[in-house]
C-alpha cells in the first residue's frame, strides 16, 4: 500500500513539474510583433540637367554686297524663315542661377538678293542656301515661381559655322560655297513650367546674331569677288524640356 501512494505521489509531481515548465516556457517565448516596411522616398531632382529644344527661325534681311570695289550694295535682300533643333546640359547652382551649354542646328533657308552690275545690261540676282551650327555658353537668371511658372532671362556668346551652298547668280561666273566661322551671341527671355520634380517645360523666345556668311569667289567674274551676306540675324520661338537628373 505505501509503495503505492509512494507511485501516485511521484505521478503527481511529474505532472506538476510539467505544468509548470509549459507554463514557463510559453511565457518566454517573446510575441512576434511584423515589422512595417516604409515606402522609400523619391530623390530630390539634382542640379545637373539635360535640354532639347526646337523651333520656327525668324531671320532679319541681311545686308549683301559684291566685295569689290566699285560695287554697290545689293538691294531687296531677303532670307527665309526656318527651323531650328538643339540641345545641350546645364547645372543650376541655386533657385535663380544656372549655365548650360547648347548646340543648335539651323536647317536650310534661301538667302537672295538683286547686285547692281555695271558688266551686266541690268542688276545681277544672287541667291544661295544657308545652314548654320551654333554653339554657345548661356547664362540664366530665374525670377521666382509664382503658381508654378518659373520667368527667366538670360544671354549667351560662343561661335557659329555658317555654310553656304546651292550658289546661282545672273553675272558672269560660277561661284561655290563656303563654310564661316564666326563669333555669335544671344538674348533669351522665356518661361518654365514643373510637370514634374525633374521635368521642366520651357517656352522661350531667343534673338540670335550669326555674324555673316558668304561665297567662294567665281572663276571668270568680274575681279573674282565674292558675294557676301552681313549681319545674319533672327528672332527664334522655341520649345523644349529640361530632365534634372542626380
Amino acid at each position: 500500500m505505501r509503495h503505492m501512494l509512494t507511485a501516485t505521489a511521484l505521478v503527481l509531481a511529474a505532472v506538476v513539474a510539467l505544468g509548470s515548465t509549459g507554463a514557463v516556457s510559453a511565457a518566454d517565448v517573446p510575441e512576434y510583433v511584423p515589422i512595417e516596411t516604409p515606402e522609400p522616398l523619391p530623390l530630390p531632382a539634382g542640379n545637373w540637367y539635360l535640354r532639347g529644344d526646337i523651333g520656327y527661325k525668324i531671320y532679319q534681311n541681311p545686308q549683301g554686297y559684291y566685295d569689290l570695289a566699285g560695287y554697290e550694295s545689293m538691294f531687296d535682300e531677303s532670307l527665309d524663315d526656318t527651323g531650328v533643333i538643339g540641345v545641350g546640359v546645364g547645372y543650376r547652382f541655386n533657385e535663380y542661377l544656372r549655365l548650360d551649354a547648347t548646340i543648335d542646328y539651323e536647317f536650310k533657308s534661301r538667302m537672295r538678293g538683286q547686285l547692281p552690275c555695271p558688266a551686266c545690261t541690268g542688276p545681277s540676282r544672287e541667291g544661295a542656301d544657308l545652314d548654320a551650327w551654333t554653339g554657345l555658353i548661356n547664362a540664366y537668371a530665374d525670377l521666382g515661381t509664382y503658381n508654378g511658372l518659373t520667368p527667366y532671362v538670360g544671354a549667351g556668346i560662343g561661335a557659329s559655322l555658317l555654310r553656304t551652298t546651292g550658289v546661282s547668280s545672273s553675272s558672269p561666273g560660277e561661284y561655290y560655297g563656303e563654310d564661316t566661322w564666326n563669333f555669335a551671341w544671344a538674348l533669351m527671355a522665356g518661361v518654365g513650367y514643373d510637370i514634374t520634380e525633374n521635368v521642366t517645360v520651357d517656352l522661350n523666345y531667343r534673338y540670335m546674331n550669326l555674324g555673316d556668311a558668304k561665297t567662294n569667289a567665281p572663276d571668270g567674274a568680274p575681279g573674282n569677288g565674292s558675294i557676301e551676306w552681313n549681319d545674319i540675324a533672327a528672332h527664334e520661338l522655341r520649345v523644349g524640356l529640361r530632365y534634372n537628373f542626380y
